[in-house]
């Protein structure tokens, strides 16, 4: 009776182990089911989206074209990049209000309707332009020309803030400004400022930048560069070296002459078409304000003509104290006496003297710039300017 009882125990315990085995073995298998059930749903994704990619592949090429009209009964005019003009229909999912003339539209090869509006494209030379959301210059930056700084704001900034109060008065303000100058004498500086103030995107553009080697690409990155700024409005555009562009026409000209002179005739068309209280403004600078032609100086387009000269003593002191003031200087540093031994220099020449001292400074390991720097970096700044002077037939004062 008691082997009996132990044989039943033994088979308990085997068939309880076995249970165990088994519960174990069940459990694997249902994790490896639940694998391989999401591994078949990730492989069915896949042949979804390789299906999807072939038929993608398989579609007829699509065809671009240009809105010229949108007609009541909703069909619209395109004209297409083979040539000819077409009235089509446009597809169900695109909205009526997304049609605009002007417009780029993908077309059907087959039926030609339209089956996407294209995004604008703009020229790479546009987009990579100088634009900085908000210029770090402000008018602290600038000395010396208090007089030209009340006159851009006056044409730019005000009409940009308080636009209504030129709405009261019942005038429009200047459309444009044209900053006239030698090199380095702050007419960036002055448009970076104003863009800071009135919290606009700066867009710089160099005027010879704009004439280009085939017929209308110039005047193409003309509406381009406005297009641009209205979309990232409000707006401060910077055209450098306008005299490049805006040259007085002549009656004789080569086919590169007139090329320039289309891309100025576009961009006085741009000009006439602002809004003169609007949020983009235009600022434009030339160091040949004799040279340009008369359609730019007009009434309407750059109603503003303001000079920056070269600065004189108390301009130069006020720069030298400007640049001077995040430099770590000796007390034996007198701003006047060095300002008043840079006649003739430019702001950007004495930043340029600024500079040379201190790296005469670092140049010795010293942390200060003493008078003796400054002396050293004007000898250095005016040697240059000599060199430069005599190399090209010039007189240096």
């Amino acid at each position: 009776m008691k082997e009996t009882t132990d044989n039943l125990l033994e088979r308990v315990a085997a068939l309880e182990h076995q249970n165990t085995e088994l519960a174990k073995e069940t459990k694997k298998i249902e994790n490896e089911k639940r694998y391989l059930e999401s591994e078949l749903t990730h492989l069915q994704g896949e042949v979804k989206r390789l299906k999807a990619e072939l038929e993608r592949m398989k579609a007829p090429p699509l065809i671009i074209g240009t809105i010229r009209g949108v007609l009541e009964t909703g069909k619209v005019v395109v004209k297409s990049t083979t040539g000819p003009t077409f009235i089509v229909n446009s597809a169900g999912h695109i909205e009526k209000e997304s049609l605009i003339v002007g417009s780029q539209v993908a077309l059907n090869k087959q039926t030609l309707s339209i089956m996407d509006v294209l995004p604008p494209s703009k020229d790479p030379l546009v987009i990579g332009a100088e634009i900085i959301e908000k210029p770090e210059v402000t008018y602290g930056d600038i000395g010396g020309l208090e007089e030209q700084l009340r006159e851009i704001r006056e044409a730019v900034e005000e009409p940009m803030i308080k636009p209504e109060l030129y709405k009261k008065v019942g005038i429009d303000p200047p459309k444009g400004v044209l900053l006239v100058g030698p090199p380095g004498v702050g007419k960036t500086l002055l448009a970076k400022a104003v863009a800071h103030k009135t919290n606009a995107t700066f867009i710089r553009f160099v005027g010879s930048e704009l004439v280009q080697k085939y017929i209308g690409e110039g005047a193409r990155l003309v509406r381009e560069l406005f297009a641009l700024a209205k979309e990232k409005s409000p707006t401060i555009v910077f055209i450098d070296e306008l005299d490049s562009i805006g040259a007085r026409r002549l009656e004789v000209a080569t086919s590169g002459d007139r090329e320039v002179q289309r891309t100025l005739m576009q961009l006085l068309a741009e000009l006439d078409g602002f809004d003169p209280i609007g949020d983009v403004k235009l600022i434009a600078a030339t160091n040949r304000p004799d040279i340009l032609d008369e359609a730019l100086l007009r009434p309407g387009r750059f109603d503003r003509i303001i000079k920056i000269p070269i600065p004189n003593l108390e301009a130069r002191i006020e720069i030298f104290k400007i640049h001077t003031a995040r430099m770590n200087t000796a007390d034996d540093v007198d701003v006047e006496i060095i300002a008043a031994k840079c006649e003739g220099n430019t702001g950007a020449e004495i930043k340029s003297i600024c500079t040379e001292a201190g790296m005469f400074a670092i140049r010795e390991s010293r942390d200060t710039v003493d008078m003796g720097d400054f002396e050293k970096a004007l000898d250095k700044v005016r040697g240059g300017e000599l060199l430069r002077a005599q190399e090209s037939g010039v007189m240096f004062a």
